[in-house]
This record gives structure tokens, C-alpha cells and sequence, in this order.
């Protein structure tokens, strides 16, 4: 897939403006086949080839050499789009804690004007998992005209408490490191950010992963080690893949901001508002947006059909049960 990048301005939601924001996204070389549009999780890119390999690529079940493939690096993100990494034209130097709030549907805001920068009219598939369903969700209401057919995975059209509880966690992992509020750099902040991400891992994992995955081997160890390195591990891995601690925070903020009913009557009425051929997918152990949760408000989508897969990996089984999705977008 091919990098890109449009200049827009942006009137935000939570006030103020991004004026002529820089909006990155990858496209399938080839402008034939049907428009899939993919919406990506947190901490990942514009690339999905790079990060959902099992479901993007040649061959597979989101072929980009059959089909026009879409996937826009949201606001807040450090690879590439409009985010606290941006440089302040007054100072020189990146924005960090001077980058705005912004909202789930801001960064709607720039899909749709990347939507109309390539000329599309429909998007034939929106597939969103995980905060990407945030946007994905956002955006089947906001241009219902626009979508055929959304693939909702592992997701929900409003932050729960018990989501926004981990995300104030990980905030107050962040805001601990005494060089976040210092602000000198990108690099500040970054012992907080190992540890957000590492207090996340938990949330998006479950019992039984860590039971198959990290359980120790010797039946006489001392002190349990192998499950503490990992932790520490996937916190380096992050810092390392190129993430800051103010991308992470600004990005905690747009979480909290999910609301599909804010101004349009609560979220029942606003998921009626939905056209779109939509399938709700829920994971059976995933804590952050459980089944009975998924079960209720799929309901309430005009014609919608429910699907619940089993994993042992948690929520990160939007990521992992690449076989069992590649059913389910193939039907």
C-alpha cells in the first residue's frame, strides 16, 4: 500500500482549530474493486498491512490488489497525522502539552475529508475494531448515506466506566514521571509510558492468555519472573516502535470522549440513525467491551446481525482470530 498525505483545516469539536493539519493515510496502489476502509486500533498506523498481516495483504481476506483499501492515521497519533508531535510554528519546537483535545469525531472529520479528497462516494465495507470501531461507528452515523456495509469488532458506541477506569489509569501512569509536566522533549515522560502501556496490556489480554503464554516453566522457582519481564518488555517495545508520552495522553483523552448519543438523543437514537448492512462482533473474554454489552446494543442497529467468537486472548482477539474474521468478511 501507498503513503499519503492531505492539508485540511479542522474545527474541533471540544473548541479551537487544527488549521491546514497534516492527514496521513495508506491506499491500495490500484483504484479498482470495492472501497474497504479500515479503521485502526490505538497505537497503530495507516499501514494495515503492517500490523494486521493475516487480514490485509494479497490473497487474504482484504486483498489490496483486488480492492481499493483505505486506512487513515487518526488525529493524536504519532505516525503521522496532525498530533502533539506536530511543530508549533510560534516556538519551533513540537506542541507536546500545547496540542488541543480532540474528539472521536474530529478525527471523523478528517476521514471524511480524505473520503472526499479521493473522490468516493460509498465505501463499500467499514471495518473498525477497538477504538478504530469508535471511528467507525461515529462515522456510519454522521454520513449514513455514505456506508454500505460496517463491520464492528470488539467495540462499543460509548466508553464504559470500566474502560475510562483503565484509561485514567494509565493517564495517572503518565502524569508520575516527573519529566511528563516538564515537557522538554519527546522523549520526557517516557518511563511513564512503559508503564501505561504495560498496566493496558492487562486490559486487552485476559486470564487464560497470560496462563498459556506466561506461565513460568520451572515447578521450583523462587519468584515469579517471566510474566514481570514480559510486562516490562511490551512497555519498551512501545517506546521503541516510536510512541511519546503526549500522542498516548492526547489519544487517552479522545477515548473518554466517545459518545455516539452526545447531541443526538442518546445512543439508541443515534445507532438508528445508521443505514449501513452493519455485524457486530463481540469476543467472549474480552473485559473491555464484553458480550453482554455488544449483545444489547447491536440491537438497537436497524437489522444488524450479532456474532460472538471465542478466544483465549482477550480483547486482542480482534487481532489474533484472523481465521474467524476472515469468515465473517468473507460471508
Amino acid at each position: 500500500m501507498t503513503l499519503h498525505e492531505i492539508r485540511t483545516d479542522i474545527a474541533l469539536e471540544a473548541g479551537g482549530s487544527l488549521e491546514n493539519a497534516r492527514i496521513v493515510f495508506h491506499t491500495s496502489e490500484s483504484r479498482k474493486g470495492r472501497v474497504i476502509w479500515i479503521c485502526h486500533a490505538l497505537t497503530a498506523n495507516s499501514d494495515p498491512e503492517e500490523w494486521w498481516p493475516e487480514m490485509v495483504g494479497a490473497g487474504k481476506a482484504i486483498d489490496p490488489e483486488k480492492d481499493f483499501v483505505v486506512c487513515v492515521n487518526f488525529l493524536g497519533s504519532p505516525y503521522g497525522s496532525e498530533s502533539p508531535r506536530s511543530i508549533d510554528p510560534a516556538t519551533g519546537k513540537p506542541r507536546l502539552l500545547s496540542f488541543p483535545p480532540i474528539t472521536i469525531r474530529d478525527t471523523v472529520q478528517a476521514f471524511i475529508a480524505v473520503r472526499k479528497h479521493l473522490g468516493i462516494n460509498k465505501v463499500d465495507l467499514l471495518i473498525g475494531s477497538s477504538i478504530g470501531g469508535f471511528h467507525a461507528m461515529e462515522w456510519a452515523i454522521m454520513e449514513p448515506d455514505r456506508i454500505r456495509r460496517c463491520l464492528f469488532i470488539a467495540t462499543a458506541p460509548r466508553i464504559s466506566p470500566y474502560l475510562g477506569a483503565t484509561v485514567e489509569t494509565q493517564r495517572m501512569a503518565l502524569e508520575a514521571d516527573p519529566t511528563f509536566r516538564q515537557a522538554e522533549s519527546l522523549e520526557s515522560g517516557a518511563a511513564g509510558l512503559r508503564c501505561a502501556r504495560a498496566q493496558a496490556l492487562i486490559s486487552y489480554r485476559c486470564f487464560t492468555s497470560y496462563r498459556l503464554t506466561q506461565a513460568e516453566q520451572d515447578p521450583d522457582t523462587l519468584f515469579a519472573s517471566r510474566v514481570g519481564s514480559y510486562q516490562r518488555y511490551q512497555g519498551e517495545k512501545l517506546v521503541r516502535r516510536g510512541f511519546d508520552a503526549y500522542c498516548y495522553h492526547t489519544l487517552c483523552g479522545a477515548l473518554d470522549s466517545h459518545n455516539t448519543g452526545r447531541g443526538r438523543g442518546g445512543v439508541k437514537q443515534a445507532l438508528l440513525r445508521i443505514k449501513a448492512r452493519c455485524t457486530v462482533v463481540s469476543i467472549d473474554t474480552d473485559n473491555l467491551f464484553p458480550p453482554s454489552e455488544g449483545r444489547e446494543w447491536a440491537a438497537w442497529i436497524p437489522g444488524a446481525d450479532y456474532i460472538e467468537i471465542s478466544s483465549n486472548y482477550g480483547h486482542d482477539g480482534f487481532l489474533l482470530e484472523t481465521g474467524k474474521l476472515t469468515a465473517i468478511i468473507m460471508k
